[in-house]
């Protein structure tokens, strides 16, 4: 694997969670997450020389943003995040989610996972997000994006997917499946997170070839929709993935720097609104 160059200035980690043993867990909550608080995170944030951050509500804390928004509270403008609101939420709390840097709603949409939001809430939440300049953030098996390809291209605002896709069982370049992500980055203000590799290989460390084909492909057609994110902490996973290898895997996967530096700084000011 290729060593990690210098990260540019103004470098994003585009999906985090923080766990504060603390907090309850919401009764939705699939696993006890390990503690996991924003001091630690920032020594990783360090040493990898990433300044700015995407922390994402974890699913075991439901509707419960109060760690979310304590963890933004501290990191003020180099951070954003992205919280779960019920359908009902009021404008007024939108609003104050804002204020307090969140851009976006998430969807987990993996079977048995502890996502709280159902595919019918989906086109009315973007709609109500849309004129913050929020996204929505969706996390499904990449697998059904061909079912709900046409919704997801017509949802107004924003859309980031997580994961490389999150094809639980890697496919080809050529899959009907990919090819439908790929069209979905054809639209406008769609982006895809590389990240999380080995939640999906086959294949394993240390270059997860199969889906690196994916993420190589997506940066090849689409550098300019790419965001790299580190997935910290990487709950469940034995052994723990060690961060700084998996910055480097962005390294293998595009070789020229400006590119590097669009999926870094770039694209991640564009998604969620540095």
């Amino acid at each position: 694997m290729t060593t990690t160059t210098a990260t540019p200035a103004l470098a994003c980690d585009c999906h985090i969670h923080l766990y504060d043993a603390s907090l309850a867990l919401a009764p939705t909550a699939t696993f006890k997450p390990p503690h996991a608080p924003l001091t630690d995170y920032r020594r990783v944030q360090a040493a990898l020389g990433l300044d700015r951050v995407i922390l994402v509500q974890p699913t075991g804390y439901g509707f419960d943003n109060r760690g979310l928004l304590d963890a933004l509270a501290q990191l003020g403008d180099s951070a954003r995040g992205i919280a779960t609101v019920p359908e009902d939420v009021s404008d007024a709390e939108l609003q104050r989610l804002h204020a307090a840097g969140v851009r976006g709603v998430r969807f987990m949409m993996i079977a048995g996972a502890g996502g709280v939001l159902p595919w019918s809430a989906l086109e009315g939440m973007a709609a109500r997000i849309a004129p913050l300049g929020w996204c929505i953030n969706l996390q499904l098996d990449g697998r059904d994006l061909p079912r709900h390809l046409n919704v997801l291209k017509r949802l107004p605002g924003k859309l980031v997917i997580d994961h490389t896709g999150k094809f639980l069982e890697p496919v080809p370049v050529t899959d009907p499946a990919f090819k439908a992500l790929l069209s979905l980055l054809d639209k406008p203000r769609r982006w895809i997170k590389l990240a999380a590799p080995y939640e999906t290989s086959k294949l394993g460390p240390p270059h997860y070839a199969d889906v690196a084909v994916l993420a190589k492909a997506l940066l090849d057609a689409h550098s300019d929709r790419c965001v790299w994110a580190s997935n910290w902490p990487h709950p469940n996973r034995h052994p723990v993935p060690r961060d700084a290898e998996l910055l480097a895997l962005l390294t293998d996967w595009v070789a020229e720097e400006a590119v590097r530096e669009r999926v870094l700084v770039t694209n991640p000011a564009s998604a969620f609104g540095f």
